[in-house]
C-alpha cells in the first residue's frame, strides 16, 4: 500500500485519475463547486489536486469518487477482490480442524494476522515533523473548506477523529465532521449512535477531560477505515492493517497520550471540556442531498497542530447523490458482506445500496429462501443490526438476482402484489434523517420479492382519468415498473388513495413529488422519494397498490417534524464566479454546475424551510 498520501497522489496521476489546477482558488465555495462538477461527471470524473490556495497547503477532492480510485486507495483491482479475500480468510479460520496437520496450517494465517495489528513507535513520526503549539496552533492555517451557500462556516470534513473509552481505554477512529467556531476551536458532531458520543458520556459522567487528537490525510486506507461500519470496540487501524496487508505506525501526540498514525499529514490535538455547555453547530450541507439543521454539539479545543513538511489536506465534498462518498459505500458493500453473512444472516447472497439511497435510506439484498416467514427473519435482523439499524427501505429479492440490475428489479416489482410484499416495522433511524417528526426514530418499510413468479404483468392507465387541479402525471415508467407518478404543489391537498382506486388506475405503485421536480429522472426522484419520507406517514396500500407521498413536508403540521431543510446547493454567484473562471482552470471540456437543476427545489433562501 502507501506510505503516504503523496504516493497515492502520485499513483492517482500514473493511472490518469488526477486533475492538477494550478490557478489560485479559494477554500470557500469555489473548491467545493469545481469538486461538485467533477464528482457527477460520467463514474465520478477524476481527483482534483488544487495546488495554490488561500492557505499554504494544497488540498486534494475526490480522491475516493470512482469505483477505480476507491480500488487504488485499498490496494485491488476491483472493489469485489476484498469480498473474496475476507470470505477466504473466514472459511479458513471457521472450517474444521480435526486434524493436528489441519491446525497446523493456520499458523502462518495466524501469523498474517498478527502482522496487521498496529505497531507504536517510540520516536517522533513524520506528521510531526513541523509542530506548532500555543498561538502558533491555530486552525487559521488550514484550508478548510465552505462548501455550500448556507454552510454555517467551515467544516473539516474528512477528519478521523481518535478517541479513547474512559474505562477500557481501547480507541475509537471515526469520521465526524467538525465546524470551525474559531481559530482554537470547533464542534465534535458526534451522533448519539456513534462511539465517539459513547466516549464522551463516558468522560462526562467521571467528571473528566476527554482528549481527542484528529489525523486527517496520510494512507487512504485510514480515511476509509474511519468511515467503515465497525464493531464497537474493535479498532479501526486493525481494518486499515488487514486492507494495507501490513501494520499502521503509530505515534505519541505531542500534547496527549493518544497514538495516531505516523505518516498523517495534519495531527490537530486537543481536548473536549465535559464540563462545558454544548454549543450551537450547524447548518451544513450533508451527504443526504439536504441540509442537517443547527443542534447542539461539544466544543473540542485545539492544543497543537503538527504537519508534514509537504503537507497536503485532502476533503471531501458532500450533497446531492452521486458524490465520493457513494463510491465509499461500495467498498463497504463488499468489505463488509462476509461478515453480514457469517455472524448475523447466512442467507444473504449479495448486497448493494443505491447511491440515491445515500447509504443508509435504501437496500437491496438477494437471498436465499427456504422456509415462511424466512424474508422477514432477515428484514428484522437487518434492522437490528449494527448500522444497517438506520436502513429505511429494504428490498429482498431471490437468490439469482443481480441487486445492480435495475432491469431485474423492476420485473420483480412489475410482478409483485404490494399486499402480499410489505413488511412494516419501526426503528431507529440516523439523526441526520429529516422526514420522520421523531428524530433518530421513524417507520420502516421491506418489500419482499423472494416469492415474485414472473406473470409478465405490466401496469396500465387510461388516458382519461380524473386528476385533481394543479395535479400533473407522468406514465413513462408504468409498464417497466408498474408505477404511476404525480406532481403537485407541496401544500396542496392531494387524495393519493381517491387517484389509485380509479378504474382507469391499474399499477402496483404510485408516487406524488413536488411541481418543481416534474422533469427529474429515476434516480433523482428515487432520492427524493427516499429521503422525503416517513413510511409509517407516506406510504399506504390502497387495494393492492402502494401510495407514495414524497414531497417536501410542511415543518410543524400534524404528524411533520417541526423543521424541514432545504435541498443543498451553489448559489448563483457562486456559480457564475466559476463559470467565469473555467478557462482559467485548465481542466479542459467545460461541466455545468449541477446546482442549476436542484436549485429549482429550494423552498427558501436559508437552511430550512
Amino acid at each position: 500500500m502507501y506510505r503516504n498520501l503523496q504516493e497515492f497522489i502520485a499513483k492517482l496521476e500514473s493511472a490518469g485519475e488526477l486533475i492538477r489546477i494550478g490557478t489560485p482558488v479559494s477554500s470557500i465555495y469555489e473548491i467545493a463547486e469545481l469538486t461538485d462538477r467533477q464528482a457527477k461527471s460520467a463514474g465520478g470524473g477524476k481527483a482534483l489536486l488544487f495546488e495554490h490556495t488561500d492557505k499554504p497547503f494544497p488540498v486534494l477532492t475526490n480522491m475516493m469518487g470512482s469505483e477505480r480510485r476507491i480500488s487504488l486507495a485499498l490496494g485491488v483491482e476491483r472493489p469485489e477482490d476484498i469480498t473474496a479475500r475476507i470470505d477466504n480468510l473466514l472459511k479458513s479460520v471457521t472450517s474444521p480442524k480435526d486434524s493436528l496437520s489441519d491446525q497446523l496450517k493456520m499458523l502462518p494465517l495466524l501469523g498474517e494476522v498478527a502482522r496487521w495489528f498496529p505497531k507504536k513507535l517510540k520516536r517522533r513520526g513524520e506528521c510531526q515533523q513541523v509542530v506548532l503549539t500555543g498561538d502558533s496552533a491555530s486552525l487559521d492555517i488550514l484550508p478548510i473548506l465552505k462548501s455550500w451557500g448556507c454552510d454555517g462556516g467551515r467544516f473539516v470534513t474528512l477528519p478521523m477523529v481518535n478517541t479513547l473509552d474512559p474505562q477500557s481505554g481501547l480507541r475509537n477512529v471515526g469520521m465526524y465532521r467538525m465546524q470551525v467556531f474559531d481559530s482554537k476551536t470547533t464542534g465534535m458532531h458526534w451522533h448519539r449512535h456513534k462511539t465517539g458520543a459513547r466516549h464522551y458520556d463516558g468522560y462526562k459522567a467521571l467528571g473528566k477531560r476527554m482528549p481527542v487528537s484528529v489525523a486527517i490525510g496520510g494512507d487512504p486506507a485510514y480515511t476509509y477505515a474511519a468511515t467503515a461500519p465497525m464493531p464497537d470496540n474493535l479498532d479501526e487501524y486493525l481494518l486499515a492493517g488487514f486492507l494495507r496487508r501490513k501494520p499502521v505506525k503509530l505515534v505519541k501526540c505531542i500534547t496527549n497520550d493518544i497514538y495516531v498514525p505516523d505518516d498523517c499529514d495534519f495531527i490537530i490535538e486537543g481536548y473536549v471540556d465535559t464540563s462545558e455547555p454544548l454549543v450551537v453547530e450547524g447548518d451544513f450541507g450533508d451527504h443526504t442531498g439536504f441540509y442537517s439543521l443547527t443542534d447542539l454539539y461539544p466544543r473540542f479545543h485545539v492544543t497543537a497542530i503538527t504537519h508534514r513538511k509537504d503537507a497536503v489536506y485532502p476533503a471531501t465534498v458532500v450533497g446531492v447523490p452521486p458524490q465520493e462518498d457513494a463510491y465509499i459505500s461500495i467498498a463497504t458493500e463488499r468489505i463488509f458482506l462476509a461478515p453480514i453473512r457469517l455472524v448475523m444472516q447466512p442467507e444473504i447472497v449479495d448486497m448493494t445500496m443505491p447511491a440515491a439511497g445515500t447509504s443508509h435510506n435504501i437496500a437491496i439484498l438477494s437471498i436465499s429462501s427456504r422456509y415462511k416467514g424466512q424474508a422477514t427473519k432477515v428484514t428484522q435482523g437487518m434492522w437490528s443490526a449494527g448500522q444497517m439499524m438506520f436502513n429505511k427501505y429494504l428490498v429482498l429479492t431471490p437468490p439469482t438476482t443481480n441487486v445492480r440490475s435495475s432491469e431485474e428489479l423492476a420485473a420483480l416489482l412489475r410482478n409483485c402484489e404490494p399486499q402480499k410484499a410489505v413488511i412494516r416495522g419501526e426503528g431507529i433511524y440516523d439523526v441526520l434523517d429529516h422526514a420522520t417528526a421523531t428524530t433518530g426514530f421513524g417507520g420502516k418499510l421491506a418489500l419482499n420479492l423472494t416469492e415474485v413468479t414472473s406473470t409478465n404483468r405490466k401496469g396500465a392507465v387510461s388516458a382519461d382519468i380524473s386528476l385533481p387541479e394543479g395535479v400533473t402525471m407522468r406514465t413513462e415508467f408504468v409498464e417497466s415498473w408498474s408505477t404511476l407518478l404525480f406532481f403537485a404543489d407541496n401544500c396542496a391537498e392531494v387524495d393519493l388513495a381517491a387517484i389509485a382506486s380509479q378504474e382507469g388506475v391499474d399499477c402496483n405503485f404510485i408516487a406524488l413529488f413536488d411541481s418543481r421536480a416534474a422533469d427529474f429522472g429515476a434516480n433523482d426522484l428515487l432520492w427524493i422519494a427516499a429521503a422525503n419520507t416517513d413510511p409509517n406517514r407516506d406510504i399506504a396500500l390502497v387495494g393492492n397498490t402502494l401510495t407514495i407521498d414524497a414531497r417536501a413536508k410542511v415543518p410543524g403540521a400534524e404528524g411533520n417534524p417541526t423543521r424541514f431543510p432545504n435541498v443543498v446547493t451553489s448559489t448563483e454567484d457562486v456559480i457564475e464566479a466559476v463559470d467565469r473562471r473555467w478557462a482559467e482552470y485548465g481542466i479542459g471540456e467545460f461541466i455545468d454546475s449541477p446546482s442549476r437543476k436542484y436549485r429549482k427545489l429550494l423552498l427558501s433562501d436559508k437552511a430550512e424551510w
